[in-house]
């Protein structure tokens, strides 16, 4: 074991990982391994896309709403009433002016894909939420930075927590 001139491990571990990072970076930077991570993702379903939508929003609206300090229960109240189907649906409509034409696709792919809606929403809703949640799953496996700056255009629609 390889130890720096004050006998700590500190400075072998930061070099570690240093190569493991530029190592990293060589094998995304690869147009091989980016073309066939497009390859995949454009294979993977609406409803796939849609599913991991749902989880990134999910956790998006749980991450907005945790500041200031709360009794989960209003934390639970307040993310409820963001992730329901006609919330997703009032937002998609916001964000439809900022989407691009690939985006607008997609959205597209999601509504298309919506087919068991439940019973206590009117059919254009669940396909728009479904379209929502399809776009961020989407852009999460594509563009972060991108699903970034639609969150930021949501903020605020959001509203503010209220409870102490």
């Amino acid at each position: 074991m390889e130890f720096d001139e004050d006998g700590s491990r500190e400075k072998i571990f930061e070099e570690d990982l240093l190569s493991i990072d530029r190592l990293f970076s060589v094998f995304l930077s690869s147009t091989d391994v980016e073309q066939l991570k497009r390859q995949k993702i454009q294979r993977l379903s609406p409803a796939a896309l849609a599913y991991l939508g749902d989880a990134v929003y999910e956790l998006y609206i749980r991450t907005y709403y945790l500041m200031p300090p709360q009794r989960l229960q209003a934390y639970h109240k307040e993310v409820v009433a963001q992730v329901r189907a006609e919330a997703q649906a009032q937002y998609l409509q916001m964000l439809q002016p900022y989407l691009t034409q690939a985006e607008q696709d997609v959205v597209r792919r999601g509504r298309n894909a919506a087919h068991r809606v439940p019973k206590r929403l009117a059919p254009e809703i669940y396909q728009q939420a479904t379209s929502l949640e399809t776009l961020l799953g989407y852009l999460y496996v594509t563009d972060p930075p991108r699903l970034a700056q639609l969150f930021a255009y949501l903020q605020p629609l959001l509203q503010p927590s209220t409870e102490p």
